[in-house]
């Protein structure tokens, strides 16, 4: 699997790790991570006649794509190689500091305005396979007239390949707009990766909460703290993109459309709607721990319960062995023969007699 900034993993102790610079560092300098995956650069360039798609390419055979009036989609895959990020900086004419948040990762969803470009930074969520987790992946948009550049961490599975058949197949209305609406097209596919995500915590929710009633154990609280943490950092994803689609529908630029800013609004809408159930489900795990405690009380009651029983039907039983355990001589019921069958007769009656009346009294039924 590939190697991620910022991962979530199904462990119990997990480690988040977020890289700073040193303080006193030279504003745009660029942090390369000794693992990161070799920068990668594909091109699809389209129009209403005709699409074609392009892999490998150089930094320098990026330059004939700018000035075109055809759509060029030049996505990264990859932050390891700095020269190919430096170079892809001065062909786009990248400030120095936009070229800081694509590259130093992880940065907090936001958008810039540059006048003839704008910054977008996202935060797509990739599920696991296999297992319940997800990981956290930065996507940077730089946005201009005829083109948008994407950077991506790794050259993994990500939600654009839809988009990429649909432009080369011609499906919709793409080939038909501009680079904004591609923009938007991306950053909808990015937001709509949230829900089936979402839709595997809502199944473990309950297969939590049903475990937690039936068989509360301690790996049952340690997965309830699990998903408290993951649901946290999907919050911390999602909400500042909700921010930054409002900064877009709200300040007009040059850039975004009133038409592409009316589909925005929709995005809007779809993260407002994965915040509220990301927050309904850090309430429902919130509320497990509650459930979590109240069902190791409750047993913890049971088990005092049984102990109450045994110990209040031998307590009369105790005193009688007692009292004739004493090595007192003057004990007329020493001396008769059949004392001892009577102490035997009284003491299971006491323990019978006893018994019946907490069964009476539903002490011997679990509630």
């Amino acid at each position: 699997m590939p190697k991620h900034r910022f991962k979530i993993d199904k462990q119990p102790k997990q480690e988040i790790k977020f890289f700073f610079h040193q303080p006193g560092t030279i504003p745009g300098t660029l942090r390369i991570c000794q693992n990161a995956t070799p920068s990668v650069i594909n091109l699809i360039d389209y129009n209403r006649q005709e699409a074609y798609q392009l892999n490998n390419l150089t930094p320098q055979e990026c330059v004939t794509h700018l000035d075109t009036e055809s759509v060029s989609w030049l996505d990264v895959h990859g932050l390891g190689s700095e020269d190919v990020l430096k170079s892809l900086g001065e062909i786009f004419e990248l400030h120095p500091l936009v070229l800081e948040d694509i590259v130093n990762v992880p940065q907090r969803p936001k958008v810039e305005d540059y006048e003839d470009q704008l910054l977008i930074i996202t935060q797509m969520v990739i599920p696991k396979p296999k297992e319940v987790g997800f990981w956290l992946e930065q996507v940077s948009f730089v946005l201009g007239k005829h083109y948008l550049l994407t950077v991506q961490e790794e050259e993994s599975l990500d939600c654009f390949q839809m988009i990429r058949d649909r432009i080369l197949a011609n499906k919709g209305s793409l080939r038909d707009r501009n680079a904004d609406y591609l923009a938007y097209t991306l950053w909808n596919a990015i937001i709509e990766g949230y829900f089936p995500v979402l839709e595997m915590y809502g199944e473990q929710l309950e297969n939590l909460e049903e475990e937690v009633v039936v068989d509360a154990s301690n790996y049952s609280l340690s997965r309830i703290h699990q998903l408290k943490r993951e649901l946290l950092a999907l919050r911390r994803a999602i909400w500042p993109q909700r921010d930054a689609i409002n900064t877009l529908i709200r300040d007009e630029s040059l850039l975004i459309s009133a038409d592409v800013r009316l589909y925005l609004r929709d995005c809007y809408d779809r993260i407002v709607q994965i915040i509220d159930i990301v927050e309904t489900y850090r309430e429902l795990a919130s509320s497990l721990t509650d459930v979590y405690l109240s069902s190791v009380s409750n047993r913890m009651n049971e088990v005092m319960k049984v102990l109450t029983i045994i110990s209040t039907i031998f307590i009369p039983l105790t005193f009688i062995a007692g009292v004739y355990g004493m090595n007192f001589e003057n004990m007329p019921e020493l001396k008769v023969s059949w004392a001892y069958f009577a102490v035997w007769g009284i003491m299971i009656a006491i323990g019978l007699s006893l018994s019946y009346y907490f069964w009476r009294k539903g002490w011997f039924t679990t509630s």
